[in-house]
């Protein structure tokens, strides 16, 4: 196992990849690398994920690696000078196009309703398409030849191997043609160059614009800080500013780093956090994050956090790593996309052998000319586009709506789910509860609170923010526990000034051996009855009373549940809690399956249960004692309030609390899978039928190769109207107008 402290996740750009078996080829030669452990190319994204252990292996041995192979990587945001990878596509395709209008033009006698177009002479001229198709061949489309040689080096196949192969033939072919005297089809190489490039252009431009969806973080981080140092303030690179110091805001520009607000009140934008639109007050005392905006200037904050540490940062690189990871899907193509060049170049072997042998005997250059149109029909490109450019837009989405997705499969399991198990504290409670009664047995009422919030002191589960909560109202002086430590799903136990201290359910009591004693059995009673939740105090294993606390539900739970009801999506609740209080926060939920008194243990146990049913298991949890569940379950969705600690709790963090931001995330995941299945459908439909009609002399080699460049402009092309069918959902649901179920086959 590799030593945590050291591994790190390496996001890198990648540019030169054409299509996903470059992307294949990236993963196994730097997978192979010692310290590497694990590692994840994104095609159309152009990026790359890789977790390496610092040292054993360094960031620039990895980028020089990626270099060998052909391609060129370099750190995920910085600079670079020189042409970008879009814009060298452009010039490319400009030259081929000036270069090959000429070739065109001379075919226009070859057609009778072109047949009143005037062809100059000098276009008929041999050597003048010679030379304008060897500038095209060797020139604008070297890149493929390199492509293709660093391609072999490695014993793959790729997109370039075949354009390479496939050009030149025709470019030989046409030469041979040349200097026989037979009919010239130089245009055929270049046209195929050109339309390729085309192909390539506008995908990479689609490409552009769904990474733009899925980036939208970056453009929030600021550049610059506002600190006061001595007294004075100075405006400093964002790079020179540091935890512990204080920073100004400014009015509508967003904040550069995370803090607690020291001084000022505010109202702060967050929608980037939550996706949630209306405005949040701060004041002393409260977080605010980079890329917040804020309505006032002089917002004076002590940092927290800066740089890659900040939340913005953090939900940045989850998203990213989420858009770097694979899908089933995804890893299914990919391995289909290793073997689909030598396939195709088989298959072209086989056409040429055929129409040689058996339906033109010895007509070598029809023969020829068949194989070659096979070669260029062939686009691995649609399907590698086919899954990764989806699921970018999907996480995109998801993360600007306060959903961060960790990794791509998640998505894709969500879509199956079929059952979801609930928690109750944080989930579809609010998470925030306060104190309803207090049952001392041996002293006064702020005794007990007082002893309680001393042993709760450092934990951190929201009934011990309560009970700190309560006793700083009352204004009570409260001594820290000397040690603090949770019994996950029971309580806590402390040490206070020399003495035992434990506080937990009765579950916690009856295992330890203590007794509760009738009274306060029947006070715990009465208040499990109204909904509440009973937690008992023991020092030296002696009952000193009871405490009652209520968390209401939250006013979006029954939404959420119904909705997801109507989604076909059963819904139960596990909780820690008593019947009593469990069935009065299921009921109104509505929530009709519960299981109760649960230790975190026995919440994983159920959630294996199910599985082995053969159910797609969901888990929705606060995080806090819920670890197993979240970890057993196919989807783990942690339940946040823009914490840091919530990013890596599951597969999925709501940082948003209302519950139903699972509907929406699951209404994102079925339009997703059902958009990747409609990419790979027409992928697959578009090589069954272009590849054999391409076979059986049905098209010409510049009409198979213009049809391949476009191929996965379609792809591309229907995977952008997801965002506007995910817009669309959305906003129907937001305003409360989902009518009736959504079936499930719908969406699959």
């Amino acid at each position: 196992m590799h030593n945590q402290e050291t591994e790190h996740v390496l996001d890198l750009r990648i540019e030169g990849m054409n299509c996903s078996a470059c992307a294949v080829r990236i993963e196994k030669a730097v997978g192979k690398m010692k310290g590497v452990s694990g590692v994840s190319v994104h095609y159309a994204g152009k990026s790359a994920n890789i977790r390496i252990t610092e040292d054993q292996v360094s960031s620039d041995a990895i980028m020089d690696r990626i270099t060998q192979l052909g391609f060129q990587a370099y750190p995920f945001g910085e600079e670079r000078s020189g042409l970008s990878e879009r814009n060298a596509l452009r010039l490319r395709f400009v030259i081929a196009a000036v270069l090959t209008f000429p070739l065109l033009w001379s075919m226009a006698h070859h057609y009778s309703w072109l047949g009143l177009w005037p062809v100059p002479a000098f276009l008929q001229e041999p050597l003048l398409q010679f030379a304008l198709a060897a500038l095209i061949q060797f020139f604008v489309g070297m890149p493929f030849y390199f492509g293709a040689y660093h391609a072999l080096r490695e014993r793959t196949a790729t997109m370039d191997v075949l354009v390479a192969i496939g050009t030149t033939a025709a470019f030989g072919y046409s030469y041979y043609a040349m200097m026989t005297g037979k009919p010239l089809y130089f245009e055929t190489s270049a046209i195929v160059i050109t339309a390729v490039l085309l192909g390539k252009l506008l995908e990479a431009a689609a490409s552009e614009k769904v990474m733009k969806e899925g980036e939208a973080f970056e453009q929030l981080k600021a550049r610059s800080a506002v600190i006061v140092r001595g007294g004075i303030r100075e405006k400093v690179a964002l790079e020179q500013i540091r935890t512990g110091e204080r920073m100004l805001s400014e009015a509508g520009i967003p904040l550069p780093a995370d803090g607690i607000v020291l001084e000022g009140e505010a109202e702060a934008d967050e929608s980037f956090l939550t996706g949630e639109s209306i405005p949040v007050h701060k004041k002393a005392g409260d977080e605010v994050f980079a890329g917040t905006t804020v309505t006032a200037s002089g917002l004076l904050i002590r940092i927290t956090a800066v740089g890659k540490d900040t939340l913005l940062s953090r939900i940045a690189a989850l998203t990213r790593q989420a858009q770097s990871t694979k899908s089933t899907i995804g890893r299914r193509v990919d391995r289909l996309a290793a073997i689909f060049v030598p396939v195709m170049l088989g298959l072209s072997v086989f056409t040429l052998l055929l129409w040689l042998f058996v339906l033109r005997p010895g007509d070598t250059g029809s023969a020829g000319i068949y194989a070659l149109a096979v070669l260029l029909a062939a686009c691995p490109c649609a399907l590698g586009l086919a899954a990764p450019i989806s699921l970018v837009l999907a996480s995109g989405k998801l993360a600007r709506r306060g959903i961060v997705l960790q990794e791509a499969g998640a998505l894709e399991r969500l879509a199956q789910m079929n059952v979801i198990v609930l928690d109750k504290t944080g989930t579809i409670t609010e998470g925030k509860p306060s104190i309803t009664g207090v049952f001392p047995l041996r002293g006064s009422r702020n005794a007990l609170l007082q002893l309680a919030a001393a042993a709760e002191f450092q934990a951190v589960h929201p009934f011990a923010a309560a009970i700190r909560n309560a006793a700083q109202r009352e204004g009570l002086s409260v001594s820290p526990a000397e040690t603090c430590q949770a019994v996950p799903g029971k309580g806590i136990a402390a040490i206070v000034e020399g003495e035992q201290v434990q506080i937990g359910n009765a579950a916690y009591a009856a295992e330890a051996g203590w007794q509760i004693s009738p009274s306060t059995g029947l006070f715990a009673g009465q208040r499990e009855a109204a909904g509440e939740t009973v937690i008992y105090v023991f020092r030296s294993g002696i009952c000193e009373g009871a405490i009652a606390l209520a968390d209401p539900v939250k006013r979006s739970a029954p939404e959420a549940v119904h909705l997801l009801q109507a989604a076909g999506i059963s819904v139960m609740l596990a909780t820690g809690d008593y019947s009593p209080a469990a069935g009065h926060a299921a009921s109104e939920a509505g929530i009709t399956q519960i299981h109760s008194s649960m230790l975190p243990e026995h919440k994983a146990e159920l959630i294996r249960k199910l599985q082995q049913e053969g159910l797609v298991v969901g888990m929705a949890g606060d995080g806090w004692n819920d670890a197993p569940a979240l970890a057993a379950a196919h989807i783990g969705i942690a339940m946040g309030s823009g914490t840091n600690a919530a990013l890596e709790a599951g597969h999925l963090t709501l940082l948003r609390p209302r519950l139903t931001g699972i509907y929406e995330a699951l209404i994102v995941s079925r339009l997703t899978v059902r958009n990747i299945r409609q990419n790979l459908g027409f992928a697959f439909l578009y090589n069954m039928v272009v590849i054999p009609f391409a076979a059986l002399g049905g098209l010409a080699p510049w009409m198979a190769g213009t049809a391949m460049a476009l191929s996965s402009v379609s792809v591309v092309g229907n995977a952008l109207r997801l965002n506007g069918q995910m817009n669309r959902a959305l906003r129907k649901q937001g305003e409360g107008r989902q009518k009736g179920p959504m079936p499930h086959r719908t969406f699959m």
